[in-house]
């Protein structure tokens, strides 16, 4: 096959990728990062801390703070960050792992199709514990950092998937994009950014995906362990731990997915999601909604639905949840939750919304099938279509429906807003949720400083009668 002559292949292209990488990394100010991915970034940092405080009272949550208070404490200041709407001390790394895990188990965090996972559950998170001792960093530069870990982690995911047989969760990945992210805040050298990167995909968890999509627990896409990795990962670098080179990264056979670092903006192209549910349901779902407000339909109306879509939604949790992790995990359950009630929210995957009988009555009215037209489309996009049968015999198709909430189908701004205000204002109050949305939108403005905003990201949520929302 011919090469094109922009192109290069093999160890030269290794070499001139290490050396463009770690002056994208470490030396791109935040200046010259284009202002549509910078206002880009605002709104994917806002809706991931809005995933963060909604998952703070959920039972993972809980518990992965608890274990890294036991598990990873610190007395350095230097290495050691308050958790999240929580105010204990731990290590860095202990911070970062804690909050990922807590929004890993809320599956309402951003993602990136090619890669088949997320990335904003731990750069978000590595970001508020490198940036705890770095209080007079600039908002441009929050957000520089931040891109940074996306466009980092988004292609060693591609190049990763690319060069393995097996699926393997966001953590086997993600990791590089917190070293990144921590390589950036901490300073580190070319040198130590690439030991950084390869001690990160070396201990990062190449845990197998179809596992927990098989039996869904807390354990979810592995950021958590991801994040732990990654800042692991360039603390050891920093002080002479040696682990280059990243295969992911460096190997002849992945360059073609790095050389296009700073020209494409992987943080454009990142989906957010209308519901706290598997993305590869959401098709479904919203070729399910456009029906149902296309013919006014109520659930009386329905006799039957038929769902067809790729492979992966058609293997999602297939029965009556009564976990949260499978709820998450449904397709059955999340399209039935959403004919009954218009929406899906917190209260309807978990508690007493795993016990409706409403939505077991409607989930035994669904059938999901595979769909090789749509399974020929996966990963790059997140089809289905749905056929209801109506109680008066009519049958509606509603045609190939892509997934909302990414490029071909953006939410916008006030969507993605209101998204947040539903999420955080019933754990932290209006007030305070209100004020994070404003200063994370401010970002952008050079006079704006990290400080502004971690003055309100720390203190746990004061619980009120006026805010209070069980604990799910």
């Amino acid at each position: 096959m011919a090469v094109s002559p922009h192109r290069r292949e093999g160890p030269d292209a290794s070499a001139e990728i290490a050396v463009r990488l770690a002056d994208f990394v470490l030396r791109r100010p935040a200046s010259v990062f284009p202002a549509p991915v910078l206002e880009q970034a605002r709104y994917l940092l806002l809706d991931t801390i809005g995933i963060a405080i909604a998952a703070g009272p959920m039972e993972a949550g809980r518990i992965a703070r608890d274990a890294a208070t036991l598990l990873y404490g610190s007395s350095d200041s230097q290495h050691s960050a308050r958790m999240l709407f929580d105010g204990r001390r731990v290590s860095i790394a202990g911070a970062a792992y804690a909050t990922a895990t807590q929004i890993d188990n809320l599956d309402g965090h951003d993602g990136y199709s090619p890669t088949k996972g997320h990335i904003g559950v731990v750069v978000v998170p590595a970001l508020a514990a490198l940036a705890e001792s770095r209080p007079d960093l600039s908002g441009p530069e929050v957000l520089a950092a931040l891109i940074v870990g996306y466009e980092v982690a988004g292609r060693a995911g591609i190049a990763l998937h690319a060069t393995v047989s097996d699926y393997h969760t966001s953590g086997a990945w993600n990791a590089l994009g917190v070293a990144a992210v921590a390589a950036r805040l901490r300073r580190l050298s070319d040198d130590q950014l690439r030991e950084a990167l390869g001690i990160a995909e070396y201990h990062g968890p190449r845990s197998q995906m179809m596992r927990e999509i098989a039996t869904p627990t807390m354990l979810h896409d592995g950021s958590g362990v991801g994040a732990l990795t990654g800042l692991s990962a360039a603390v050891l670098a920093e002080r002479g731990f040696t682990g280059a080179p990243a295969i992911t990264v460096e190997a002849p056979e992945v360059a073609s997915h790095w050389q296009d670092l700073g020209a494409f903006w992987q943080v454009l192209h990142q989906y957010v999601k209308p519901y706290p549910i598997c993305r590869w349901a959401h098709a479904a779902i919203d070729a399910t909604r456009g029906l149902c407000l296309a013919h006014h339909l109520s659930p009386t109306d329905i006799q039957h639905i038929q769902v067809n879509s790729f492979h992966y939604a058609a293997t999602l949790f297939d029965g009556m949840p009564d976990t949260t992790s499978k709820a998450q995990y449904s397709l059955r359950f999340a399209v039935a939750t959403f004919i009954m009630h218009g929406r899906i929210g917190l209260e309807h995957i978990s508690g007493n919304g795993l016990e409706d009988s409403a939505i077991a009555d409607m989930l035994s009215r669904i059938t999901v099938s595979e769909s090789e037209r749509h399974s020929a489309r996966f990963p790059a996009g997140r089809w289905a279509d749905v056929v209801i049968t109506t109680t008066d015999g009519r049958v509606l198709m509603s045609g190939d429906v892509h997934a909302r909430g990414g490029p071909e189908a953006p939410l916008t701004d006030a969507e993605i807003e209101a998204k947040y205000m539903e999420f955080a204002a019933p754990v932290l109050g209006q007030g305070r949720a209100g004020a994070i949305r404003d200063v994370v939108l401010s970002l952008t403005d050079p006079d704006s400083l990290f400080s502004d905003l971690s003055v309100l990201l720390y203190d746990p949520p004061v619980i009120t009668k006026m805010h209070q929302r069980p604990a799910w």
